[in-house]
């Protein structure tokens, strides 16, 4: 499972590399609004997201919050409930938030996908709810239609993965990584309510 695990992230990296090179400047450029308003972004703009979602305000933030209520419960107990243990915590946050989103990347990249949040252009509540809930399992195509969003959901579960079967106690293994992804997720749609609603 480990080799497994680590030949995933070696794909998807060698991927994003390839494709970073062979990006011609034509292609660099906005694409046309779509009838529905969306605006696929051009490939720099991807890649500047790509750079932030690892290493921005926001995955430092959620990497803070997980590893502080991590350490107030003390899991993983092997790892203490002080700053020790905080730091350990948030740079395996980190470290997850990495291969999260290289993964998505990669797959949105490589099925012309784009898993990003976007609020939602009908400020009703309920509308607005309904966009957050549903963003961590969906994405849009080229034209902008909502479609199933598998590139977040195996980014999700392969962090995790990766994760329980590497750097975590030994007592961890893929099931605990399966278990943690699910969370994840959940966490996700959380997020993207505040997101929705307060974090302009």
């Amino acid at each position: 499972m480990k080799y497994f695990t680590f030949a995933i992230v070696f794909i998807f990296t060698f991927a994003i590399l390839a494709n970073s090179q062979t990006t011609s400047p034509s292609s660099t450029r906005s694409t046309t609004t779509t009838q529905n308003g969306y605006v696929r972004p051009d490939a720099g703009t991807r890649f500047k997201r790509y750079a932030k979602s690892m290493f921005g305000p926001e995955a430092v933030a959620k990497s803070v919050v997980s590893a502080g209520y991590f350490t107030w419960r003390n899991s993983p107990e092997e790892w203490g409930d002080h700053w020790e243990g905080f730091g350990r915590r948030f740079a395996s946050g980190m470290g997850k938030n990495v291969i999260k989103n290289t993964v998505i990347y990669g797959l949105d990249e490589s099925f012309k996908l784009d898993s990003s949040y976007y609020r939602s252009k009908d400020k009703s509540v309920g509308a607005r709810v309904k966009n957050a809930l549903i963003s961590p399992v969906t994405a849009r195509d080229k034209n902008g239609k909502r479609v199933f969003g598998f590139p977040r959901i195996v980014g999700t579960y392969t962090a995790s993965i990766v994760a329980a079967e590497t750097w975590y106690p030994a007592r961890y293994n893929y099931k605990d990584g399966l278990k943690s992804g699910t969370v994840s997720l959940g966490m996700n749609a959380a997020f993207n309510l505040v997101k929705e609603f307060i974090w302009k």
